[in-house]
């Protein structure tokens, strides 16, 4: 029998991160204290049971698309192909529909899940590629005089005006199917994890870019690429790629081996400046999205 609890304990968001790692070990997961600070009362975390062993665990919540919820159904690979992303699909999918919605999305990643999306309905709307970097020798870049790089650790303060000042302007450059809405409180804890790996561009008292690592205690010698934005007014001089520079020099004096991005593909000019600082392709990641609610088996007559 299928069992479907919510996430409650620290044991619980525990095993809900060890699914994460099951299924997608190139990735990182946030850790539990992230993952309570990122809760929302509008946010479904829920772990599937078989037997009375965690198997699966799922995820219900506004996107960061204003007009769609995301959803995201993740069974082991030993536990699939048993019903239990149906079961959990269903939950999760009942969940935003009785949050408002009538769109939900969610990401996959290989072919099997892709095919189990397509049977209930969803279609592919967007994809993003997975680049990533060896870290070996990384030098300091030189900064020119007009800005100045820091640490978030350093200027903490600045963080918080880095949201109005770079991610405000940026955000709608993304290639999304509707404007990207990401509120304060989302930018203070779901797009930093530590203030030490991300960095600004400072202008005076004005934050003109972003750029920095986000850490993963499972596995430290690696690290994701966290938002990369510039405001229109200071691209085309460097800023970017002297972000991105001092983040890679930054991590080679940290033990870190590898890091990675993904990067939408409509978002030409972000491939590009990481294929010119070393970046190579690996995995590519569908979006999807149905209208909800969604139509199970039984209720089409199979």
């Amino acid at each position: 029998m299928i069992r479907i609890r919510p996430v409650e304990t620290d044991a619980d968001y525990e095993a809900w991160r060890q699914v994460r790692l099951a299924v997608l070990p190139y990735e990182r997961a946030p850790s539990v204290a992230e993952l309570r600070k990122a809760h929302t009362p509008q946010r479904l975390m829920v772990l599937a049971e078989l037997a009375g062993e965690v198997v699966a665990h799922g995820n219900s919540d506004r996107s960061n698309e204003a007009d769609r919820a995301a959803v995201t159904a993740r069974v082991h690979p030993d536990a699939r192909r048993r019903g239990v992303g149906t079961a959990l699909l269903r939950v999760l999918t009942e969940h935003a529909a009785g949050q408002g919605f009538t769109i939900a999305g969610c990401a996959v990643d290989d072919d099997g899940s892709l095919a189990f999306a397509k049977r209930f309905g969803f279609t592919e709307f967007l994809r993003q590629v997975e680049q990533v970097r060896r870290i070996a020798d990384e030098p300091w870049p030189d900064v020119p005089s007009e800005y100045a790089v820091v640490p978030v650790a350093e200027r903490p303060e600045l963080w918080a005006a880095a949201y109005e000042q770079v991610a405000l302007p940026t955000l709608p450059d993304l290639d999304t199917t509707s404007p990207m809405q990401v509120t304060p409180e989302e930018w203070a804890t779901e797009w930093i994890n530590d203030p030490a790996s991300m960095f600004m561009a400072v202008a005076g008292d004005e934050v003109i870019g972003v750029a920095g690592l986000w850490l993963d205690t499972d596995v430290p010698e690696r690290a994701e690429v966290g938002y990369t934005a510039v405001r229109p007014d200071w691209r085309g001089k460097g800023v970017a790629s002297t972000l991105k520079r001092t983040s890679m020099a930054w991590a080679a004096e940290h033990g870190i081996t590898e890091i990675y991005t993904w990067t939408q593909e409509g978002n030409e000019n972000m491939r590009q400046l990481n294929e010119h600082l070393g970046f190579t392709y690996r995995t590519v990641s569908v979006n999807v999205r149905a209208e909800l609610p969604l139509q199970f088996p039984e209720q089409l007559g199979s």
